[in-house]
């Protein structure tokens, strides 16, 4: 599926942009501590060497008002016409955490709703909202995705507690032209539901509270077939992006900088094979923070712009894989930003 219209006329585009972390910076000889792990051993496997946890009454809201407030000060705006959240760890199962974001950040009465696909949300809410955009229904949009996956994965299970972390990435959209550097080109997207299994957490639903049979630890905490999903990440990823480029009009040796989903050094470095992207030109974040799901994009541009790998004009592609399945990719240039 293509969302957001290509060629001339009205575009979402990208104004502003911003990140939050929560303080307590957790590395892999901590980590190593509890679990049967070591610090080389989750190096070799996914590149991560800290990530970040939320404290205890941190929820997700805060991590997204606080990079929403950090994107709204790039773009230099006080006020947009909605927000869209991206997440899969929200406050609560009802209701959405959208809405009280927008509270706090001074937008109550402002449109405000949550998207959920797992660790291609971003992208899910970039499409939603630049078609709000495209539509005439808003002139912006804050898109803010951002994940506490801490709070759901088994703080004792080593093929996952070491792989994530926790944090919030936003950009504000504006309307704007096609052709303008940080229009939103079309975005890619796609789902298998045969896939479900293979990124979960099985109880907290309908599915397991409409039967009398309790959930298991297991079925409470996030699991993933780390094989599969492998796999499957890889080849949708690299597809997307490449429907993406011929969108564009562009040749895969025409971008500048890939930034996919921050899931695993290895799932990145075979996406950029298969696309033929070197990896000079891959944005290389999830070192410092894990995979933070719905937050990873963001988070990984915020780290581009700010490390001088995102120069405007750029020939950037966004692409990424998460539960559902679901995947996405789109390609724009990038804009000239304002750090805050």
């Amino acid at each position: 599926m293509r969302t957001s219209p290509s060629g001339g006329g009205r575009a979402a585009v990208i104004c502003g942009l911003g990140a939050w972390l929560p303080p307590r910076a957790v590395g892999n000889d901590e980590l190593a501590a509890r679990i049967d792990t070591s610090d080389e051993w989750i190096r070799s496997r996914t590149g991560i060497r800290t990530r970040h946890f939320v404290s205890p009454g941190m929820p997700t809201s805060r991590l997204a008002t606080e990079a929403g407030a950090r994107a709204l000060a790039s773009a230099g705006l006080e006020t947009v016409d909605a927000v869209v959240l991206a997440t899969t760890t929200p406050d609560r199962p009802c209701p959405a955490t959208a809405p009280l974001v927008a509270h706090r950040l001074g937008l109550t009465g402002r449109p405000a709703f949550d998207v959920s696909a797992v660790c291609t949300g971003f992208l899910y809410a970039l499409s939603t909202a630049s078609g709000l955009i495209a539509a005439g229904s808003a002139d912006s949009v804050l898109v803010i995705g951002a994940d506490a996956f801490s709070t759901i994965v088994d703080p004792e299970e080593r093929s996952t507690a070491v792989v994530f972390g926790d944090g919030a990435g936003a950009v504000v959209l504006r309307a704007g032209e096609s052709a303008e550097p940080g229009a939103v080109g079309r975005v890619e997207l796609g789902a298998d539901g045969s896939l479900t299994d293979l990124i979960t957490v099985r109880a907290g639903g309908s599915e397991t509270r409409s039967t009398d049979v309790p959930p298991t630890r297991a079925d409470a905490h996030f699991s993933m077939a780390g094989q599969e999903v492998f796999a499957h990440a890889v080849t949708r990823m690299a597809e997307a992006s490449r429907t993406a480029l011929a969108d564009a009009g562009w040749r895969t040796e025409e971008v500048d900088r890939l930034v996919g989903h921050q899931a695993n050094a290895r799932i990145l470095h075979a996406v950029g094979e298969q696309l033929d992207v070197p990896r000079d030109r891959i944005v290389i974040h999830l070192d410092k923070v894990g995979n933070t799901a719905a937050a990873s994009i963001p988070l990984a541009l915020a780290h581009g712009q700010s490390a001088g790998e995102l120069l405007p004009g750029a020939r950037v592609v966004l692409t990424a894989f998460g539960g559902g399945a679901t995947w996405g990719a789109t390609a724009l240039t990038w804009p000239s930003l304002r750090t805050v």
